[in-house]
């Protein structure tokens, strides 16, 4: 040993108690002070990973807390490793989100935005995200996250903005960008179009109406009947009506196809026209069409030749009805909410005679037949979302995923878990025209002008858009904004200073990982890969994981209806950020959701205290920090063993870090500091503190450190500094490179040791044996190893086993237990140290109760009906109560055994 080997520890002694808070509150701001989580290696191989834009409205929840665990892991992982590590971080300007909390602080104060211009509402947004705009970023803070603040991104930047704008007028330029009329998800209270995206679809109680429709010209059908009944859970809809569509090949309408209805309400002249759209055994097999108001009619409307153009709308943008354009629409229904214009129509047609009543199994005649309606509603604006026909900007989407699809499927973007990719695939094969315009003032302005006769010209700047005009010709700018999803998928190569700054981009552009939600693949993912390969010829990112969402201890989806959402700042404060991020990436398993556990966050804090008090142990015995990276020289076979511990745990450590497996990184070095240094290795060396071992001691302590920092990086770096004097701080030091190997007779006679002290305490406890009691066991004609392992470890057997002695001989005849290592079976005469009839009679009875309990158990979980019919976690719970009660049957099996 070489006093370069280790270090003195530092002068102040660890507190007695770990407390987290005053830890965490020190070393974050003095990593960001320092400028540790910036890159400042120009020679090192980049490392690039962006964060998920969370909203500028938003607050820290437990899906942020999971997806941002996982990249400072990574981030963090990769610093240590010598990578030149950049972790991008920013916030979105969240269109409708951000809109709609200003609005609502407006309305407090009873204001609203339609009392300023443009420009003066957009003034008061910039205010609102200077005083409250910031709150996740500070709890993005609190977490531990190592991002690059000094580079914070914000989507409506003046240097983002010019690349969405660039983005936009290349892609029109391009043909992939373009103006259109068609159907949208109109949101009636937000005022603006939605993607299918943020729809979400609710169970509705409603109804099915059915209506005869005339037949006009006195044409009759086949069978006489002069009329087609149509159904529909939307009555109001028929005042915009413009065809009814029947199935070609159903003989009851043959006759009638290419022949006309009059519509009672409206008059007006519909043809009937042959449809595969139209089911013959759905209802009447007929279906009326209003193209104008249903995506599925919108479709059949142009299979039937009516132009987008020509087709009719019956709705304002608040969904209140207005006149369509042949004016057929009569007055009474003019400016009624769709609802209450539902409510009327059903009226004046049951008043006309045209409603087919509904009767029920006890021959009640109602108006509708009652049914479940699955409801499209806005996630934003909590209303029922009603398809609209307008103008509006549209990319196309199945151009742009062509390069996409092709990446995953070369390798070039590697999906992991790699279940996903069939979902990818699906969407993206199938994909439609992506709607990127909304109706609103907060975001990117759309850059386009349109001339008295509503021509466009799309340009980065007005100048340019009146140079394409011409001289004289009065432009007027498009009023809308671009969808926000249309400028994060900018987010892998804007942030870098896209166009402006060349240098970054080229260092590190394509990002290397992309760690996200399953629940935005399609929001963001794939929309960063489209733009990516378009704009940069290359993928965003070399690797993307998804990972699963945080749900409630009995596997439901959180939700504040359900009273059961978890507040992750509320766990860092009672537990420590520590904890919490440890429990995410033991809980983070590929292709499961994460089940949230409180019990298993205060466990980690336990572990962490267990940590804390393993140095307070070593600094007490004059151990340091080491000063070298390879492992120390060794003599002991203890200190062998853990040395050959740490290489096998930095091999399995980085194994999963490479295939992103970060419950198994977590469990590797959770089972090495408490199992092996923490319970083991610290007992073996107590009272034996040599400087060889005090050397491997603080060296292994070190490497702990570093392996688990990415983890914990709080308590890890507070022990750092306490070990010793360091020349970095340890989120800037270097990754364990022991330059060592596994000490396979090392190895072999420390794990004989465990198994004997483990056999020992095991059945100490299964027989009710004091656990201090001095035994003498016989091992009668011990192989050479064994012996040789027993006659070199003779003080530790008998502190930790309590065996004050191994005799080499024949055990006396009588009742004994008896304990496995190795080779070895050693035998401990019970005779005179317990009642063996009275215990044999306890576990005899315990056993058969734990039996009873375990075929009860097996009878349920083999019943297909409960497992089927019963509750998820009822099935979960008897699940683990059957493991439980037939691993205790085994044990006590095991005691009885021992007592032969």
């Amino acid at each position: 040993m070489t006093e370069t080997h280790l270090q003195e520890p530092a002068q102040e002694t660890l507190a007695k108690t770990f407390e987290p808070a005053a830890i965490e509150a020190k070393w974050y701001p003095h990593w960001e002070s320092t400028g540790a989580f910036r890159p400042a290696r120009p020679d090192a191989v980049p490392f690039t990973i962006v964060n998920p834009p969370p909203n500028v409205t938003g607050s820290l929840h437990i899906g942020h807390a999971l997806d941002n665990t996982l990249q400072d892991v990574v981030i963090r992982y990769e610093r240590l490793r010598g990578k030149d590590a950049l972790w991008v971080v920013g916030t979105d300007h969240a269109g409708i989100a951000t809109q709609m909390v200003v609005e609502r602080q407006m309305e407090a104060r009873q204001d609203k935005r339609t009392n300023y211009t443009r420009e003066g509402f957009i003034d008061k947004v910039w205010e609102w995200k200077a005083e409250s705009g910031g709150t996740i970023t500070r709890q993005l803070r609190r977490l531990g996250c190592s991002m690059d603040w000094s580079r914070e991104q914000f989507t409506m930047d003046p240097h983002f903005t010019r690349a969405v704008v660039k983005v936009f007028v290349d892609l029109f330029n391009r043909g992939l960008i373009y103006r259109d009329k068609r159907l949208v998800n109109w949101d009636p209270r937000l005022k603006t179009a939605i993607s299918d995206l943020e729809v979400e679809t609710h169970e509705i109680k409603g109804g099915f109406w059915r209506f005869r429709y005339p037949l006009a010209d006195g044409v009759t059908r086949a069978d006489g009947l002069d009329y087609i009944e149509v159904a529909t859970t939307r009555p109001e809809t028929m005042l915009a009506d413009m065809a009814v569509a029947v199935h070609p090949d159903d003989a009851r309408y043959h006759s009638v196809i290419g022949a006309f209805i009059e519509q009672p309400l409206t008059g007006r002249r519909i043809p009937v026209v042959a449809d595969l759209h139209a089911d013959p055994e759905l209802g009447s097999g007929a279906v009326k069409i209003t193209p104008g108001h249903d995506f599925n009619d919108f479709e059949v409307g142009k299979r039937a030749g009516i132009k987008a153009a020509d087709m009719f709308n019956m709705f304002d943008a608040e969904a209140q009805v207005v006149q369509t354009a042949d004016g057929l629409v009569p007055e009474q229904f003019l400016g009624q909410d769709r609802f209450a214009a539902r409510a009327m129509v059903v009226a004046a047609m049951k008043e006309a005679g045209f409603l087919v009543p509904h009767i029920d199994k006890d021959g009640v005649e109602h108006d509708f037949e009652p049914r479940t309606i699955q409801t499209p509603f806005g996630d934003r604006g909590g209303v029922v979302i009603e398809p609209w026909l307008t103008d509006q900007w549209y990319v196309d989407a199945a151009a742009l995923a062509s390069a996409p699809i092709a990446a995953v499927r070369s390798g070039a973007i590697e999906i992991v878990p790699k279940t996903w990719e069939k979902t990818f695939f699906n969407w993206m094969e199938n994909i439609q025209p992506w709607c990127v315009s909304r109706q609103l003032w907060w975001g990117h302005r759309i850059p386009a002008w349109y001339d008295a006769d509503g021509r466009a010209y799309v340009a980065e700047d007005e100048a340019a858009a009146q140079a394409q005009a011409g001289e004289g010709v009065a432009l007027t700018r498009d009023e809308d904004v671009l969808d926000t999803w249309f400028s994060s998928a900018l987010w892998p190569f804007a942030t870098l200073g896209w166009p402006d700054e060349a240098d970054l981009v080229k260092r590190h552009y394509p990002n290397d990982l992309l760690i996200s939600g399953f629940d935005i693949l399609f929001f963001w993912d794939a929309r960063m890969a489209m733009q990516g390969l378009e704009f940069m010829g290359q993928v965003p990112w070399r690797r993307l994981y998804l990972h699963g969402l945080v749900r409630a201890a009995d596997g439901q989806k959180m939700s504040k209806s359900k009273g059961n959402v978890v507040d992750p700042l509320g766990l860092i404060d009672q537990y420590g950020a520590d904890a919490l991020r440890f429990f995410m990436c033991a809980m983070e398993s590929q292709g499961r959701d994460v089940k949230m556990d409180e019990r298993r966050v205060e466990g980690y804090r336990n572990f962490a205290t267990k940590l804390w008090n393993a140095a307070r142990f070593c600094q007490a015995n004059g151990i340091g920090g080491s000063t070298t990276l390879a492992a120390p020289a060794a003599s002991h076979a203890v200190n062998r063993w853990i040395i050959g511990e740490v290489v096998e745990t930095l091999a399995t450590l980085d194994q999963a870090m490479a295939d992103l497996r970060f419950d198994a990184a977590a469990n590797a070095v959770y089972q090495f500091a408490w199992g092996s240094f923490c319970d083991w290795y610290i007992e073996f060396i107590k009272g034996n503190f040599d400087d060889e071992t005090r050397t491997v001691a603080g060296w292994v302590l070190d490497q702990i450190l570093v392996m688990l920092h990415p983890f914990m990086p709080f308590v890890t770096e507070e022990l750092w500094h306490a070990l010793g004097s360091r020349d970095t701080d340890l989120i800037l030091a270097q990754w364990p490179q022991p330059g060592a190997g596994v000490d396979a007779a090392a190895k072999a006679e420390v794990e004989w040791l465990i198994a004997l002290v483990s056999g020992f305490r095991t059945a100490r406890n299964e027989l009710g044996l004091s656990p201090g009691a001095k035994l003498e066991a016989w091992l009668p004609e011990p192989s050479a190893a064994t012996r040789a392992i027993i006659d070199a470890n003779g003080g530790a057997i008998d502190r930790l086993a309590r065996l004050s002695a191994i005799h080499f001989a024949p055990a006396p005849a009588g009742a004994a237990m008896q304990v496995g290592a190795g080779d070895a079976t050693l035998i401990v005469p019970l005779e005179g140290l317990i009642d063996i009839a009275a215990e044999q009679a306890r576990l005899e009875k315990a056993l058969a109760a734990a039996q009873k309990e375990a075929k009860a158990l097996e009878g349920r979980l083999n019943n297909a009906s409960f497992v089927e019919r019963a509750k998820p976690e009822a099935v979960d719970k008897a699940r683990a109560d059957h493991a439980h009660h037939t691993a205790e049957a085994a044990r006590l099996a095991a005691a009885l055994a021992r007592l032969g």
